[in-house]
């Protein structure tokens, strides 16, 4: 098939490297424009861009993906399908009609669950057991259209929302060579309503969500450590030997064992170095101090 693959973040990158060595017909790559990026404002390309570039492909970086003379453009390379994944601008129909295909959505749960920007974020910061990827057919609600096919996983334990971001968009691959064999032959296919009466939202994160609550159930503290790892990072500050407050990013925790219900206040470190919280103790496992090298929790405490 012919396509056109709209993407911008690293999510996307496996399934564009997969379907650039596959029988399939990259019509053109979009993508969202280089933006000024760090403390320098170094102007930077999406990862998907870089990656195009690599690979040769074709290559359309546009602000409103949207605006009808762009529209007409994309029907001009005479495209049957649209993959979208972590694209970053939402597709109105228009768009989705100047496909005949329609266009498909890669995302990182297993919907209808976990709508929305940050799926893999909140999938461990609730708790979830398992995850995975689906593929639906976009309509013009967020993350609403019929499924085509999915793939799950579990989530292993201390796992961060890094780790399994990895992980889910190389599963992904897998989810999207499956939906597009669905096209065979000339056809296509509707997909499978989503049951509205089981979404959960999945809304973008802010900084302020990683601030971390040792007054919350010592599960809740340590998914939600793993959750906001690497972004928005888990910040909290502690008490140094010198009794200056500290500025730092927890980056793995879990659930201290044994279970121990604390007599002291939340966030209080006892003698195992477990921090205090509602109805237990959380082991800290990992940290980013404020002179940003990852450590452990061992060396933090002692100043290794």
């Amino acid at each position: 098939m012919r396509l056109i693959f709209f993407g911008s973040g690293a999510f996307a990158q496996p399934t564009l490297r997969w379907l650039a060595g596959s029988n399939h017909e990259i019509a053109a790559v979009v993508t969202q424009p280089a933006r000024a990026s760090g403390r320098g404002r170094r102007v930077v390309r999406t990862p998907v861009h870089a990656l195009a570039d690599e690979l040769k492909l074709e290559t359309l970086a546009v602000e409103d993906v949207n605006a009808p003379d762009f529209v007409e453009k994309l029907r001009g390379l005479a495209p049957d399908l649209g993959l979208a994944i972590a694209f970053g601008q939402k597709l109105k129909t228009p768009l989705l009609a100047a496909m005949p295909g329609g266009c498909l959505n890669l995302h990182a749960s297993l919907l209808p669950r976990y709508r929305g920007a940050a799926p893999i974020n909140w999938a461990i910061v609730k708790g979830e057991e398992r995850t995975g990827c689906t593929v639906f057919r976009m309509v013009e609600r967020m993350d609403a259209g019929p499924i085509l096919t999915s793939r799950w996983t579990l989530i292993k334990p201390e796992e961060t929302a890094g780790e399994l971001h990895d992980r889910l968009a190389a599963i992904g691959v897998d989810a999207v060579a499956a939906a597009l064999e669905l096209f065979g032959g000339g056809a296509i296919p509707p997909g499978t309503a989503q049951d509205e009466s089981a979404a959960t939202p999945a809304p973008k994160l802010q900084k302020a969500d990683g601030f971390v609550d040792f007054a919350r159930p010592a599960r809740e503290v340590a998914n939600h450590i793993c959750g906001m790892t690497p972004w928005p990072g888990a910040a909290t500050r502690f008490a140094g030997k010198d009794g200056r407050w500290e500025d730092v990013s927890i980056t793995r925790a879990r659930p201290a064992q044994p279970y121990a219900r604390p007599h002291v206040s939340p966030g209080t470190i006892d003698e195992r170095r477990f921090v205090a919280a509602a109805d237990g103790f959380v082991e800290i496992l990992e940290i980013r101090p404020t002179s940003g090298r990852l450590m452990s929790w061992a060396d933090y405490v002692t100043g290794g």
